[in-house]
């Protein structure tokens, strides 16, 4: 296992939100080709954030930033397993390190949510961004009902303590969530805030 990848790209991650005055467009653009690289070679990830649980994907934080700039998780899809359709509220970068992953995005409307293109296929080694002015509101499945995929995940935040929403495919009602961490003691998945 090549344990320095994981904390050179950390390093690389940080000297980069350390540079005063990049925009997102521009902050995704240097740190796409670091995600990029981190996912390249599948030599790096610990077995247990790489272990599926049965009945539900896993999202286990990988680095989170001293003040909340960034954070780095694994997400790790058992067979069929899916998200509810969600949003983020900060930009981020999934790169895919095993298997592959459909990202189908949508749009809110006064009618619910209604699919905003046609869905796309990560594969190992691929790399694509989100955020709120690309495009945020997207419902994540396996593409494979016979095997695991691990997919690498950068945001612009602590995904785990961020305020986020599922959306109602059928009505677009809104319910609010902390996602926390599977390998945390942050709530679980899909929490929902009172």
């Amino acid at each position: 296992m090549n344990n320095t990848k994981l904390l050179d790209t950390v390093k690389a991650l940080s000297c980069l939100v350390e540079q005063a005055g990049l925009n997102e467009a521009q902050l995704l653009e240097r740190a796409v080709p670091l995600i990029a690289a981190l996912v390249a070679e599948d030599d790096w990830l610990p077995a247990e954030l790489a272990t599926p649980h049965p009945q539900y994907y896993q999202q286990h934080l990988l680095y989170g930033d001293p003040q909340d700039r960034f954070s780095l998780v694994s997400f790790v899809w058992g067979p069929g397993q899916t998200t509810p359709i969600h949003d983020h509220t900060v930009w981020g970068i999934i790169g895919m390190l095993r298997g592959a992953e459909v990202n189908e995005p949508f749009r809110l409307t006064g009618q619910g949510a209604e699919p905003d293109g046609p869905a796309h296929t990560l594969q190992a080694g691929e790399v694509a961004c989100v955020s709120p002015s690309l495009g945020d509101v997207h419902r994540v499945s396996n593409a494979h009902d016979d095997q695991v995929s691990v997919s690498v995940h950068l945001y612009g935040g602590n995904i785990g303590r961020i305020t986020r929403s599922v959306y109602d495919a059928d009505t677009g009602a809104q319910k609010a969530f902390v996602s926390g961490y599977s390998n945390t003691m942050v709530p679980n998945l899909w929490v929902s805030q009172a």
